[in-house]
């Protein structure tokens, strides 16, 4: 195994990625201060037969868990991806090489044969992506990067030479995080190709773009709504837990956590297979009820959690991130109107921003803890 410390610049997670592509030893790259992650992972036992890429997570449940995938599912996920944006070309490097999306920018540059330009880890903004791009598009041919949905709507708001970068760029791929339907049109009304992508580290990062799987991933739903997935760009499993593996991959199926739906082809994401509020015996989606709030003029972003009170088992609570007037009565009422009465929220909070963790996700237990001062 080969640790590889990622933070400013990527040519030792590039030459070691290379290597493990040609089956040299497996990659683990870390981030600076995760030393409690990378001994969960047991860096001096054996690593698993096959295994390129250990991707070190310790996910929303805070338990650590190495996804291990091969330099197969590396190189069809990459080789898919180029496919599908319209061939391979040059990338700008603008989420943490940590974890799995940042990783496959610089997997996807070593198949393209270019180098990828690299944002700096310094706070986001429009300014430094502009200028960490400009190498990108100075260059021939295709041009891509892949950001959070955060990202994005930083660039938006600040409009400028980020904005004037991003327009120039062939596809950004927005991951990590659900795209709400206000920023794909913020993005389509700006001028900026985004491609929503759904996937994890247990796919070798995003698997379906806009709805539509990479060729050779094959996704259907199972009786619970589950989402499950097959094809080469799967996990071979997680380092040293064999009791994980064998419940999240069933028969050439990975098992995801995410319930779902196919409508003419393309796949939806409804929500969390544990995202479920149980108020008053009526189960609600908090992704049903973020989805509505979102949909609202004025709302920038929504967070639904479910806290515990006596009286209802768990209330509905909302915290609404908003750029204009908005009134709860408003909110409520879209609610009501899009997923029930029993799914209106019974507290709302306003706030700037929501807290997040991981690249770009929103830190679900933080928000009930941190927003709403309570334990759930």
């Amino acid at each position: 195994m080969r640790e590889v410390w990622v933070g400013g610049s990527v040519g030792e997670l590039r030459d070691a990625l290379a290597e493990a592509l040609d089956g040299g030893p497996a990659v683990l790259p870390l981030a600076p201060g995760s030393e409690s992650l990378r001994d969960a992972m047991a860096p001096s036992e054996a690593v698993e037969p096959g295994t390129a890429l250990i991707i070190a997570t310790s996910g929303s449940t805070g338990e650590p868990k190495g996804v291990l995938l091969s330099a197969g599912a590396l190189r069809a996920s990459a080789t898919a991806t180029h496919k599908r944006l319209g061939g391979p070309g040059h990338w700008l490097l603008a989420t943490p090489a940590n974890y799995i999306g940042g990783v496959q920018v610089v997997v996807r540059s070593l198949l393209a044969g270019t180098t990828c330009a690299v944002l700096p880890p310094a706070r986001f903004t429009g300014d430094l992506f502009a200028e960490a791009a400009a190498p990108v598009l100075r260059a021939d041919g295709p041009r891509y990067t892949a950001m959070v949905p955060t990202q994005l709507t930083r660039i938006l708001d600040a409009g400028g030479p980020g904005l004037a970068a991003a327009r120039a760029f062939d596809a950004i791929i927005i991951g990590a995080a659900a795209t709400s339907t206000a920023l794909r049109n913020r993005a389509a009304e700006a001028g900026v190709h985004i491609v929503p992508a759904y996937g994890m580290s247990e796919t070798a990062s995003g698997c379906v773009y806009d709805g539509v799987p990479l060729d050779g991933v094959e996704v259907r739903i199972g009786p619970d709504e589950r989402v499950l997935i097959s094809g080469p760009v799967l996990t071979h499993g997680y380092r040293l837990r064999p009791d994980l593996t064998a419940e999240a991959l069933v028969g050439g199926w990975f098992r995801t956590g995410d319930r779902g739906r196919i409508d003419e082809g393309r796949l939806e994401i409804l929500g969390r297979i544990d995202d479920m509020i149980n108020t008053g015996g009526v189960k609600i989606s908090a992704a049903a009820v973020e989805r509505a709030l979102g949909a609202c003029p004025g709302v920038r972003d929504a967070c639904v959690v479910g806290l515990a009170d006596d009286e209802w088992g768990q209330a509905v609570a909302a915290a609404v991130v908003i750029d204009g007037p908005v009134e709860v009565d408003d909110l409520r009422a879209a609610v009501r109107a899009a997923a029930g009465s029993a799914a209106v929220p019974k507290r709302f909070r306003f706030v700037d921003s929501l807290p997040l963790r991981g690249p770009g996700k929103i830190d679900r237990a933080a928000v009930v803890s941190g927003i709403f001062g309570t334990v759930g």
